[in-house]
């Protein structure tokens, strides 16, 4: 597995025992799934088209985050990434885990060169507070927001210079954590619904 990988699954890993320490609702555990239980859930968080050859991540029996299924496009799949009541699976590009290490490991800014792309078919979680959306949910104050199903494209936008909203609103489009280095573009549909042209 790359370096990137690695670093990536380590930042889940911690962010997942963070997650489970202060979550207030019992959270489903996905540990205890099957291995073909847990493929399923990952590959649900894209399109099938892309899920389907992904690298599928898995959690064992002790927690800690394998390989299940070998993939031959560049993306990674992972049954859960927050660690709340509700399962989140992801489908992520390279530049996306190169964007989510950057972030795991505090670094100034992203280092990926080129905009990354990532699904969440199932929907997420952010956390906010006095209208705004926060980069650590450990704020107090901070209050849990369900996502619905969206997709994201890793890539530093400005919610002014590009004229999208910096909150969720009737658009479906905004910046989360607009002004930021690790501002990036939230698309609100469902990526199961996406169709390419042959």
């Amino acid at each position: 597995m790359k370096r990137s990988a690695k670093l990536f699954l380590i930042g889940i890993l911690i962010t997942e025992l963070i997650a489970v320490s202060t979550a207030g609702a019992k959270r489903k555990d996905v540990k205890s799934m099957s291995k073909e239980q847990q493929i399923k859930l990952a590959q649900s968080a894209g399109p099938y088209y892309i899920s389907k050859d992904a690298t599928i991540m898995m959690e064992d029996k002790d927690g800690k985050t394998v390989e299940a299924q070998k993939g031959t496009n560049g993306f990674t799949c992972f049954p859960d990434i927050d660690g709340q009541e509700i399962p989140d699976p992801i489908c992520a590009d390279q530049a996306t885990i190169q964007w989510i290490n950057d972030l795991m490991s505090k670094a100034p800014k992203p280092t990926n060169t080129v905009p990354g792309v990532a699904y969440m078919a199932k929907g997420g979680w952010h956390w906010e507070k006095d209208g705004k959306i926060l980069m650590d949910k450990n704020e107090p104050g901070a209050k849990k927001v369900k996502e619905p199903p969206h997709w994201m494209v890793i890539w530093p936008f400005d919610s002014k210079a590009h004229g999208l909203p910096a909150y969720p609103g009737k658009l479906g489009t905004y910046v989360m954590w607009d002004g930021t280095p690790f501002a990036h573009l939230m698309i609100y549909q469902d990526p199961n619904k996406l169709k390419i042209d042959k």
